[in-house]
């Protein structure tokens, strides 16, 4: 007797590093779950999809996002959907918008997030709620930022915080994470943040220890002093006995460029006594404010909004102070606040950081930006298309593992990242031959090709090279993921 399930997804290639072979499977879904993966004859389905040539991966992972309020100002969440990504993590880079709320507006870099009116959970609990009632079509996972913190307790953010600052900040930080949180992040290297010492930061990733919870940072410092920077992070996760995940390792500033080998060396070595990982993305131009510790001629820098002279945004920083006839550093005063994309970075230093096994891919795109990185909507078809099979910088195995399993397990989300029985139904499926993506820097908004379809908790979520806007007719089943308990 034949047993009913939603969908048969038939003859996918599927690949599960580090075997660099594909096998060819049927794979079944019932409910939110994969019922069955292999040979499915027993079983029946209201929709079954020929899928003969086209790689069937788990739902790709961006542990790197600044998604915190789109996911309720695009619950579609085409940028990410489109791209193959079924699970994001906010909250990176010391920046969160929950626990968040002030009467202010945001501080540098926390306006990269959204305006003090869309800033208004002050526990992690109000964003959960939001976040079921938006209903968006990818899942979530939450850090807590350390600046989102300094911000609401700290008097002087220029100074590292007191004892009592830094108590009020351990309290909401232990709150959070008894509402589910994964752990912290920081953004060292912002002005509001620079200030803190690092007994302060010690005090906070000593807090989530004991929930089982990971430490993220954007360094000090990606430049020169970048394995100083790093040491700071052993240190730090070290001291709370917390894993520890570097955000987009770089080697950033032309005095910096072909030191990946001499990084990831450093990294390496630090493996063999802590656990550490790391995230990148697949460009070699970074994005954020326009900082003015990074104005130098030796970067091109692409201003992509200005709130003081916004008719000077789409324009190269060079370019704006040509017009006004003031050096470089006077032209990025008069733009602020504004927002840069910097070319910043060797694009052999960016393929050593790929290929490395250990890394994660990240997108950290900034949905807010109304003319941002391409990284937003290209990151992962851009790692599976032009670097694995064009470029050949990795195996496409190794690719999609750096999307899923390995993601999956440094940020312990229980069920995910891997196709098996009894896993959620987070899946996409795409063409190897044709996955690749259009977004670019002067049109940074265009949707890869070749990602046919995407389920997420056994919805199906997004089908390719459809009309965008028919989206609406598929499901939007992105659930909010909770820490797994630190017993698990």
């Amino acid at each position: 007797m034949s047993m009913y399930v939603d969908c048969i997804i038939k003859n996918a290639t599927m690949y599960q590093w580090p075997t660099e072979q594909p096998q060819i499977v049927d794979v079944a879904i019932k409910n939110d779950v994969i019922v069955a993966v292999g040979d499915c004859r027993q079983f029946e389905a209201q929709q079954n999809y020929d899928a003969t040539g086209l790689v069937l991966a788990p739902g790709f992972i961006d542990v790197h996002t600044h998604d915190d309020l789109e996911v309720f100002r695009s619950p579609h969440m085409l940028s990410k959907i489109s791209q193959g990504v079924t699970t994001v993590i906010a909250g990176n880079c010391g920046i969160s918008a929950a626990p968040y709320h002030q009467a202010s507006s945001p501080v540098d870099p926390i306006n990269l997030l959204g305006t003090k009116e869309q800033l208004i959970y002050p526990e992690l609990a109000d964003y959960k709620r939001a976040f079921a009632l938006s209903a968006p079509s990818v899942n979530l996972a939450m850090l807590v930022g350390h600046t989102s913190l300094r911000a609401q307790v700290v008097a002087d953010l220029s100074q590292p915080a007191n004892a009592d600052e830094i108590a009020q900040m351990k309290a909401l930080l232990s709150k959070a994470m008894e509402q589910g949180a994964l752990g912290l992040s920081s953004g060292l290297a912002y002005h509001n943040a620079k200030g803190s010492s690092i007994d302060e930061v010690n005090a906070l990733a000593e807090i989530i220890e004991p929930f089982g919870g990971i430490y993220t940072t954007h360094l000090r410092t990606e430049f020169h002093g970048i394995l100083d920077a790093m040491d700071e992070a052993f240190a730090t996760a070290q001291y709370a006995a917390v894993p520890l995940v570097i955000s987009h390792i770089k080697c950033a500033g032309k005095e910096n460029w072909g030191r990946a080998p001499e990084v990831l060396s450093h990294l390496e070595k630090q493996r063999e006594h802590q656990n550490i990982g790391c995230d990148c993305y697949p460009y070699a131009a970074s994005s954020s404010t326009l900082d003015l510790n990074q104005v130098t001629p030796e970067t091109d820098i692409f201003i992509t909004w200005s709130e003081s002279h916004p008719e000077m945004a789409q324009q190269n920083l060079q370019e704006v102070a040509a017009k006004w006839g003031v050096p470089l550093i006077d032209a990025a005063k008069k733009l602020q606040p504004a927002g840069a994309v910097y070319h910043c970075m060797l694009e052999d230093d960016v393929k050593q950081f790929l290929s490395y096994e250990h890394s994660m891919i990240g997108s950290d795109g900034l949905p807010c930006d109304p003319h941002p990185h391409p990284r937003l909507w290209g990151t992962f078809p851009r790692v599976l298309g032009h670097y694995s099979k064009t470029e050949q910088t990795l195996p496409l195995a190794l690719a999609i593992h750096k999307m899923t399993a390995l993601p999956a397990k440094q940020f312990k989300l229980e069920k995910r990242g891997q196709i098996k029985v009894g896993n959620f139904a987070d899946l996409v499926l795409f063409d190897p031959t044709t996955v690749c993506d259009q977004a670019t820097y002067s049109q940074p908004h265009l949707p890869a090709i070749g990602i046919e379809r995407v389920w997420v908790n056994g919805k199906l979520s997004y089908v390719g090279d459809a009309d965008l806007t028919s989206v609406v007719d598929y499901g939007r089943a992105g659930r909010f993921l909770n820490r797994t308990s630190k017993n698990n």
